[in-house]
């Protein structure tokens, strides 16, 4: 290996092969020659490339670090406080639980950016707005316009806090872009920090058990609520201080499920038309239906979101384009549905509420898959389908404020 570097220290491209055939021997015998050819441009690039010491993890400033902990200990106080009243844990977490999460984000992010008051009192007051209304909202289980305004509350709450995110770049495409890309690091980082508050937490309350201490329910109750509730603002800090972390995981999951779920929905359409089990008698399966069109289409905007990031892979975005084009086959079939039994049983809240996101959605995958057809097989570029989804992302906040703060109103809380 030695001499086959010696013999071809000007030549890029052979290097490159001998460094992929054997990548450890190389680095071992490249170090000892480098000392000798230090003025040689190409392999000073060389040495770069592998050793190179990545910077170490951040922790920010102390500031921020009190900021953080001052945060999470707010958040864990919003989620006990069930526990310190008294009142029902089930009623207050359906209803409040977004409020653990996005108030205490957007204050993070305002401070982070030093928003003046006028740029923060329009978030200051929707949160506090939003907290008044859905806690006064009548409690009835048989309402469905009450239950659409506690499912989509949470949705308008991410909104302003996307709001707040932005601060003076709200107009920017590549700025609400970066806010999807942040949310798919969120999701990552989130998930990676409940699965080791999971092992932990069940690691201690056994190894108390062994010694006959049960401390299962107070440990439950008074030290894992404080820590699931500040996984998200814990997560935040990482990701803001430790981007180079994070950066490297969500591309790669993003490569991984995207195919794998291409894959999913082709059979499953196949096997629907194969059984002709179509969601237009049953519910159910029309609820599950929305249930798996929101998620793929989550997936699509993160992944593209990612693919903006990374190097242009066309193959991943012709993955992406049939992705799209099977999930607006999956919106056509669930729109059908709806309006069929809008037909057979009239309007309804529910049904008025799916139509109009499945109508949102149709017509925002219909413009992501006709420039991702662009990208892939003409001369479209990715900030065109990164327009279409960065463009689109108010209409969303908007049908999610009406459909949490007026359809319940329209309906009389029924």
């Amino acid at each position: 290996m030695k001499n086959e570097i010696l013999h071809n220290l000007d030549n890029p491209k052979q290097l490159e092969k001998l460094y992929r055939e054997d990548a450890s021997s190389f680095k071992k015998e490249f170090n000892q020659i480098y000392p000798g050819y230090q003025d040689n441009a190409g392999l000073a690039f060389w040495n770069e490339r592998l050793n190179y010491e990545a910077t170490k993890p951040s922790w920010g400033s102390k500031t921020e670090l009190v900021i953080v902990i001052v945060f999470a200990l707010l958040a864990g106080l919003i989620a006990s406080i069930p526990n310190i009243t008294g009142i029902d844990n089930e009623k207050y977490l359906f209803r409040n639980i977004s409020f653990i999460i996005f108030p205490l984000l957007s204050a993070y992010f305002i401070w982070k950016q030093k928003l003046v008051f006028k740029q923060y009192l329009f978030p200051l007051m929707a949160f506090i707005i939003a907290a008044i209304y859905i806690n006064l909202l009548p409690t009835n289980k048989e309402s469905s316009s009450i239950m659409l305004a506690f499912i989509h509350m949470p949705i308008f709450l991410w909104t302003i806090f996307g709001y707040s995110f932005l601060g003076e770049n709200i107009k920017s495409s590549q700025s609400r872009i970066g806010f999807l890309r942040y949310n798919g690091d969120l999701l990552v980082m989130s998930g990676i920090l409940l699965l080791s508050t999971i092992i932990f937490s069940a690691i201690t309350v056994n190894l108390f058990d062994l010694i006959g201490i049960n401390i299962e329910i107070f440990y439950f109750q008074n030290i894992m609520i404080w820590g699931i509730a500040a996984i998200p603002i814990v997560a935040t800090y990482l990701i803001q201080t430790n981007a180079q972390l994070i950066n490297r995981v969500s591309p790669i999951i993003a490569k991984i499920f995207t195919p794998l779920v291409f894959i999913n929905l082709f059979i499953y359409l196949s096997a629907m038309v194969y059984t002709k089990k179509y969601p237009y008698q049953d519910r159910n399966i029309l609820l599950l239906f929305n249930v798996l069109l929101v998620g793929v289409m989550a997936l699509i905007l993160f992944s593209i979101a990612e693919a903006g990031k990374a190097a242009k892979n066309k193959f991943s975005l012709i993955i992406l384009f049939g992705l799209s084009a099977l999930t607006i086959i999956v919106n056509g079939i669930a729109l059908s549905a709806i309006v069929y039994r809008i037909n057979e049983f009239g309007f309804s809240a529910n049904r008025i509420a799916v139509l109009g996101g499945n109508l949102l959605i149709f017509i925002n995958l219909l413009l992501v898959c006709y420039k991702l057809f662009l990208t892939s097989f003409k001369n479209g570029s990715i900030e065109e389908i990164e327009e279409s989804i960065a463009g689109y992302l108010p209409i969303y906040a908007i049908w999610t404020g009406l459909i949490t703060f007026l359809i319940p109103l329209l309906f009389q809380f029924k």
